[in-house]
């Protein structure tokens, strides 16, 4: 009896862990991950694929062409770290100091990887071919988008008919529970940076000064009122200001303030709405107060939507594989923000959550994604491997 795809991903189990922790003890940051990407090569050596690198950041594609005839689906796994000191213990930690993979994209690395060694194994069962993204600049540089306008959509001579992404989790959700949903399913993040002049002073003499301050201080409090005012409930938005700076003695009066504020949307109308809305709100304070305005609006990651049928073939999948109960519809979107975006604009794709928290921990009180504290087990990775490789077969095998 043939091995299955499952059978064979915990067969790979112990060469996983190694690539893992390879990767784990050397993050990289950004656009530039030269040891990752050499890792990735490494990995990748020996099997039937047509591999590229980019030319403007250190990502790598890698083609697999089925022994039959078909579409093209596109695997995708991020590759950059977060500017963290790890703290804590586990079975491997950052050895490069304020460098460290927090957010799990080393295991994504992995499971992608060993997801091109199990389709290559099957590539006569392929009725088509598999395109392995492996991106870098996924925190907040939009690998994704750049890896698109360098080709990768393109790389087996035919549009993806379907695109799929993991991203796991260290808390929340037990280990190898995945949970997605169709349509939004990650928010839009942008970034606002004003800067509001006026003229500094004595602080016992206001009247002689133009005092930014206590405007600045206005327009945090008009952007609250702007959400529950000027936005429907049933399409949320969230403004938070987490920097803010002014002055440098209580009794001056500064020439300026300046804060930054993070906007998340689940709309591409909300989107679009908060941009506008925002900057003639602030504008119109400033003026109020005989004060100039700076504000620069910088759009970031679009909404992430799912496609609601890749979402369904996807669940089935994995309840398929794995059983009713490791799959989860989210009643909601999550309010984090992903360049997969870019490529769900682009092609019908499914981004899925998988739970990755240790055994040991609990998940309702571990660390999550983004903590110098998160934990990530390795008993996810065939889980992840496994997953990848069965969307592939299997979408190249469905027929319309």
């Amino acid at each position: 009896m043939p091995v299955s795809l499952r059978e064979a991903a915990d067969d790979m189990r112990d060469e996983l862990v190694r690539l893992r922790h390879a990767l784990h003890r050397e993050p990289e940051l950004g656009l530039e991950l030269p040891r990752t990407q050499e890792k990735v090569l490494a990995a990748l050596d020996g099997l039937p694929l047509e591999v590229t690198t980019g030319k403007g950041l250190s990502s790598v594609t890698a083609v697999l062409r089925g022994g039959r005839p078909g579409p093209a689906v596109l695997l995708r796994g991020d590759m950059d770290a977060l500017p963290l000191t790890e703290r804590g213990g586990g079975p491997v930690t950052s050895e490069i100091a304020g460098v460290m993979h927090a957010c799990g994209h080393d295991l994504h690395t992995t499971m992608l990887a060993g997801a091109a060694h199990l389709l290559s194994a099957h590539r006569d069962a392929l009725a088509g071919d598999v395109v392995f993204m492996f991106q870098p600049g996924e925190e907040g540089a939009g690998g994704a988008k750049l890896m698109i306008d360098e080709g990768v959509l393109d790389a087996a001579g035919q549009r993806p008919v379907a695109a799929y992404a993991l991203h796991v989790i260290s808390s929340v959700l037990p280990q190898g529970v995945f949970v997605s949903r169709g349509g939004p399913i990650m928010a839009a993040a942008d970034r606002l940076v004003v800067t509001v002049r006026g003229s500094g002073g004595h602080g016992s003499m206001p009247h002689h000064a133009s005092d930014p301050i206590p405007a600045a201080c206005e327009m945090v409090t008009a952007l609250q009122t702007m959400v529950t005012r000027a936005f429907d409930v049933f399409d949320p938005v969230v403004v938070t200001v987490g920097s803010f700076h002014a002055g440098t003695a209580d009794n001056i009066i500064p020439e300026e303030a300046r804060f930054e504020a993070t906007f998340r949307s689940f709309s591409a109308s909300a989107h679009e709405r908060l941009r506008t809305r925002s900057v003639t709100l602030l504008k119109g304070i400033a003026a109020a107060h005989g004060l100039e305005l700076e504000a620069e609006f910088d759009a970031g990651y679009p909404v992430t939507v799912n496609n609601h049928q890749e979402v369904d073939f996807a669940s089935r999948t994995i309840r398929d594989l794995y059983g009713d109960h490791h799959y989860i519809e989210s009643p909601q979107p999550f309010t984090g923000a992903e360049d997969f975006s870019f490529v769900c604009d682009e092609i019908p794709s499914a981004f899925i959550a998988l739970g990755a928290c240790p055994e040991d921990q609990n998940p309702a009180t571990s660390a999550y994604n983004h903590s110098p504290e998160a934990r990530f087990s390795d008993d996810t990775l065939p889980v992840g491997t496994a997953l990848y490789a069965e969307l592939a077969l299997r979408r190249l095998t469905r027929t319309k």
